[in-house]
């Protein structure tokens, strides 16, 4: 990999993982409701999901996509659902110093799993393997994952940083709650591009 070619995947790493998405938006409620500390598994599980993803992208799933196109479909609705679901959890989500046991944080886990239906991740990794390995070599493949594992975690943890930085301002219920349903509001106004693109 050139330098050059090196230069403009680490822009598009940073662009792509730093912008509002559901990963982001996530982590920023996450940050909000439960703090820096309780948010590190699903910020972990951000970064190693997705460096996994773009590998097994990489390394066939692409193809997979080319042989059978319903596979995309069937992606896209789960994505969609599945992201529904998790904006009506977040709106819903108590304060965790009201004894409320039904709001936690994302597990490792889940958030590694969360990638496989997260349309943001997978524009991003079929992107960064088309664009910086076309030849879909091992090699090119792995320097993708690695400069993404690189970049991915510190865009990420910002927006944990954020929302926990607006704990101060949601002191009250009510603030909360409109914190709450504003996210959910936009983790579902990130569904946009998905829905109207085939």
């Amino acid at each position: 990999m050139t330098y050059d070619i090196l230069a403009a995947l680490t822009l598009f790493a940073f662009v792509s993982s730093i912008t509002p998405g559901p990963n982001n938006l996530m982590l920023m409620a996450s940050g909000a409701n439960f703090g820096f500390a309780r948010s590190i598994p699903h910020m972990l599980g951000i970064g190693v999901g997705f460096v996994v993803m773009v590998v097994l992208v990489g390394i066939g799933l692409m193809q997979l996509f080319d042989y059978v196109p319903v596979l995309h479909t069937i992606l896209k609705i789960a994505s969609v659902a599945y992201l529904l679901w998790l904006a009506w959890k977040i709106a819903h989500a108590g304060a965790p110093q009201n004894g409320s046991k039904s709001g936690a944080p994302m597990t490792f886990l889940q958030a590694a799993l969360f990638q496989w239906v997260n349309p943001k991740a997978w524009t991003m990794a079929l992107t960064a393997i088309t664009l910086y390995a076309p030849d879909r070599s091992l090699w090119a493949v792995l320097s993708v994952a690695a400069v993404f594992g690189a970049i991915n975690l510190p865009c990420v943890s910002s927006w944990t940083v954020l929302g926990q930085q607006m704990r101060r301002l949601l002191t009250s219920p009510t603030r909360l709650t409109t914190f709450n349903w504003t996210m959910a509001a936009l983790l579902v106004a990130s569904l946009y591009p998905v829905l109207v693109t085939g």
